[in-house]
């Protein structure tokens, strides 16, 4: 019989300590600054970018800084990959298919709100094809994996394995979706529903995470599903 493998991907202490810091400024804080900058630039010093465009720096911009911050967990996560090739690989290709079947079975589902982020897609491609490319299929993914599932998921899941599974699923399907829920005209907690859209994607990375225990391979299948996102949503 063989051995159990022991998990590997860890924050060090010190960015532990730095990634919760970032992953709350990421959160709440800078789409906040991103917003009035934008405004800013746009109304008091006539200049002017596409919102693409605008969110291309921005997350270039991010990408920098987790790139400084986390540079020891991306590199022991490329390490992981290259010695676990096999079981990470199995992890993509099983997300891909599973969580790619998944969500577009779950995209006909009928609710009673329609989700903003296809006609959000699509509006960005239209405006700028390749800004829109590089955010939702290159740069976001890594973002978002290094937080909800490099640190969020790898703290439980050294405790507990069921927690952070079912943390990591939730917490990201919130993140996907609350911001629907704060309309113009107030609160719709209709949009809580879309949660449901959104749990096939956010099952299939945690699961290729654990599974393959590199963040890469979590990165690279993001990626793949969000660049599927946007086909369907220009179809």
């Amino acid at each position: 019989m063989y051995p159990k493998r022991q998990w590997k991907a860890r924050f060090t202490p010190s960015e532990f300590c730095r990634g919760w810091v970032f992953f709350v400024l990421y959160l709440l804080v800078f789409p906040l600054v991103m917003g009035w900058l934008q405004m800013l630039l746009s109304q008091r010093f006539d200049f002017f970018l596409q919102a693409p465009e605008f969110s291309l720096i921005y997350y270039f911009l991010l990408l920098c800084a987790t790139l400084l911050l986390f540079w020891s967990f991306l590199r022991q996560g490329f390490d992981i990959l290259l010695d676990d090739l096999p079981e990470n690989l199995t992890a993509f290709l099983a997300g891909l298919v599973g969580g790619g079947v998944l969500q577009v079975l779950f995209s006909l589902l009928p609710l009673p709100v329609e989700d903003p982020n296809p006609a959000s897609y699509a509006d960005s491609f239209f405006l700028s094809p390749p800004a829109t490319v590089a955010v939702l299929v290159l740069l976001m993914p890594i973002m978002e994996e290094v937080l909800f599932r490099g640190l969020l998921f790898g703290s439980l899941r050294r405790y507990s394995r069921g927690l952070a599974f079912a943390v990591s699923i939730l917490g990201y399907d919130l993140f996907c979706v609350l911001p629907f829920v704060w309309t113009p005209m107030g609160p719709d907690p209709a949009y809580l529903l879309l949660l449901v859209r959104y749990l096939p994607m956010s099952a299939a990375l945690t699961w290729c995470y654990d599974k393959g225990g590199s963040i890469w391979s979590a990165i690279a299948l993001h990626m793949a599903l969000n660049g599927l996102s946007l086909a369907m949503a220009l179809l």
